[in-house]
């Protein structure tokens, strides 16, 4: 036992002295830089759309869709910071109430939705128990008591829509022809680039009054962004020449996102003082890459909704019959079909399977490609791409959280 403690005494001394980090918070994602580089342009279309609000005015209703790690949310909070700022100078009521929509237990019922922004509001009711109307009713006695401008920003939009439907935001959007006082803008973010193609057009043309897309950060870019947070996070020396260039080129590979560049390079110091380094070095950004993907996939498959851990059971199951050695979508529906039997849940269009495809495709975990069938016209392939090693553990993720 004394030579255990000893041990463990020997890893603690050796972190206590040898730290390479300055401020490891600066590369988290929950920090907030005071300036957002590489996006002026977008950040002043924001504020340009937004401004209205400042004269008492409704502002148009904002869609900002861009892949993961491309800015929007950090650069939607730094203008509703600024809005807010601005608003305590002038006579006009603003409140602007940001969801994450990703959220449990927050967006997975209109309910639940209407529940979070009243409570933000000041306001409460229970849990559950109460007919929606009435929750509604709720919502708009705490808004309309007074004249006030109110902006709603729901982050990860798509999330919200594939647990409940686009109802909700019908609803949110049709609100103004009851209020007297106030008036409602919804400012809607999403990193699925199709998610609006999906929705009712009514709700389409009532979301995305304006639209803006934040394009993927290049390699460039994402060195400056790297070089900026890297000065505040790591003392200085510890870095070897073309550790950033590195994790810059990778993430710019994964759709330019600074997310991923910033995770690389906080784990790739945390791996190096695992080893009692001196330095970070280009190794590291291997090691740190690997890690990543292993647990971007297994938080992925754990934390999205229910619909998109069904789809995906039924890839994995297709895959594992020897026979099938292409696997096409309609095949991928019919198998969704029966897990959806088996689990008592609803059964989405084939539209809406097709758009959850799309996301994995996305982001990794299966490959898609595009195939004529002649007469039958265009299918898509798809392939899994999840390693074998990583396979068993997504499986029990899966038959967990399903109940299979």
């Amino acid at each position: 036992m004394e030579k255990s403690n000893y041990k463990i005494d020997q890893i603690f001394d050796s972190f206590m002295k040898n730290n390479l980090f300055k401020d490891k918070f600066v590369l988290q994602t929950s920090y907030t830089p005071e300036t957002i580089t590489h996006r002026d342009e977008q950040i002043t279309q924001i504020a340009s759309i937004l401004a209205p609000a400042l004269r008492g005015e409704r502002t148009s209703n904002l869609f900002v869709y861009g892949k993961t790690g491309t800015g929007k949310t950090l650069s939607v909070q730094s203008v509703q910071n600024e809005l807010m700022k601005r608003s305590r100078s002038t006579n006009i009521k603003l409140v602007i109430e940001y969801v994450n929509c990703k959220l449990k237990k927050v967006s997975d019922t209109e309910y639940r939705i209407l529940a979070e922004l009243i409570k933000k509001m000041g306001g409460s009711v229970p849990a559950t128990g109460l007919p929606t109307d009435q929750v509604y009713n709720k919502f708009i006695e705490l808004i309309d008591n007074e004249k006030k401008l109110v902006i709603l920003i729901f982050d990860e939009i798509d999330h919200a829509v594939y647990k409940i439907s686009d109802n909700f935001l019908y609803n949110l959007t049709r609100l103004n022809s009851e209020l007297k006082n106030s008036q409602i803008s919804v400012v809607g973010i999403s990193n699925n680039l199709t998610f609006l193609d999906g929705l009712d057009p009514r709700v389409r043309s009532s979301l995305s009054e304006e639209e803006l897309v934040f394009p993927p950060y290049n390699a460039l870019q994402l060195k400056d962004i790297l070089n900026e947070r890297s000065k505040r996070a790591f003392k200085e020396g510890v870095l070897d020449e073309g550790v950033i260039a590195k994790c810059a080129a990778f993430a710019a590979r994964e759709h330019g996102d600074a997310r991923r560049a910033l995770d690389l390079l906080r784990i790739a110091g945390e791996l190096a003082e695992r080893n009692n380094q001196k330095k970070i070095g280009l190794k590291d950004i291997d090691l740190a890459n690997e890690k990543i993907e292993k647990d971007k996939i297994l938080d992925f498959v754990k934390t999205e909704p229910k619909q998109f851990q069904l789809v995906l059971i039924s890839i994995i199951s297709l895959e594992e019959r020897a026979k099938l050695n292409e696997i096409f979508t309609g095949d991928i529906y019919n198998q969704y079909h029966l897990f959806c039997e088996r689990t008592k849940t609803d059964v989405l269009t084939q539209r809406r399977v097709s758009d959850i495809l799309k996301e994995f495709d996305m982001v990794g975990i299966i490959n898609s490609s595009v195939v004529s069938k002649g007469r039958q016209g265009r299918t898509s392939k798809i392939k899994l791409s999840i390693s074998k090693q990583l396979l068993p553990k997504v499986k029990e993720i899966l038959n967990d959280s399903l109940n299979l």
